[in-house]
């Protein structure tokens, strides 16, 4: 009996010094909300942000893939739930914050990662493909924004970062509607930090990737514009998905001062 008191009481210990160290962790007790989180980008962070402490609710239209992604960070013993959400679709962001409170408590973090970019030549007229990236790039950041405001305003605290690119600052051929996407997220983060930051202390960032290897390339369907953008992969090593994971995870773990609003990110090859 002394034997198997001592076990049990070194066991609670135990437990007790792993609680203390997942509460020192930066994020612990934050939920995040992470769209887009099936691949790229956004699993990278959701993977990054709860490595950190934080509840991730890892979104996406492929369900299959944040479950997966949601036994991963079981496995590393963080806090996961995946939910099937389109961006384009208004009610079903506003479910998923909704679930998100229930669940979690709250909301403290979005990450508007979702998006899609089917590079074409504008006179090969892929006017679909034109309005599928108006209806996730921006659209679908727009409800994505709709969806968490009215909590971030109630508890007069949040984060919202948004993900645009080199392309909202330069314009290239083959990419000239992703580019105009990319340009009106990053004029929407501005306004947003300008009249939400300094009255509610809602926290805006912009992420500019540069050239980053992701399942994106796989989406365009232009054979002209895909030649482009390989050849100009080739000309030296892309960023990773898990790099522009840090610089959001660094921008989200800054004290509550510290608004980071921009960062660019370029792999070092790239010149424009």
């Amino acid at each position: 009996m002394a034997v198997k008191g001592f076990l049990d009481s070194s066991k609670a210990a135990l437990l007790k010094l792993r609680k203390q160290g997942a509460d020192t962790k930066p994020l612990s007790r934050k939920t995040a909300i992470v769209t887009g989180a099936s691949s790229g980008i956004g699993q990278a962070t959701a993977l990054a942000l709860a490595r950190e402490g934080a509840n991730v609710v890892a979104t996406a239209r492929r369900f299959d893939r944040v479950e997966d992604l949601s036994r991963r960070i079981a496995q590393e013993g963080g806090n996961s739930l995946p939910l099937r959400c389109d961006v384009r679709e208004p009610t079903e962001v506003e479910n998923v914050v909704d679930v998100a409170r229930k669940r979690f408590g709250g909301v403290d973090i979005l990450v508007a990662n979702a998006g899609i970019m089917p590079l074409s030549l504008m006179r090969h007229l892929r006017v679909a493909e034109w309005m599928a990236m108006v209806d996730v790039n921006i659209k679908g950041v727009l409800s994505s924004i709709a969806a968490v405001l009215p909590a971030f305003l109630e508890q007069k605290s949040g984060h919202i970062v948004t993900l645009s690119s080199v392309a909202g600052r330069k314009v290239f051929p083959g990419s000239a509607v992703y580019c105009a996407t990319k340009h009106a997220v990053r004029a929407l983060s501005e306004g947003l930090r300008m009249e939400l930051s300094p009255s509610d202390h809602i926290r805006v960032t912009i992420i500019e990737p540069g050239a980053v290897t992701t399942e994106l390339l796989g989406t365009i369907t232009d054979p002209e514009a895909l030649q482009g953008i390989q050849q100009y992969f080739q000309e030296g090593q892309a960023l990773r998905a898990e790099d522009i994971a840090s610089a959001i995870l660094y921008a989200v773990t800054q004290p509550p001062h510290v608004n980071v609003n921009e960062v660019l990110i370029r792999p070092t090859f790239q010149e424009l």
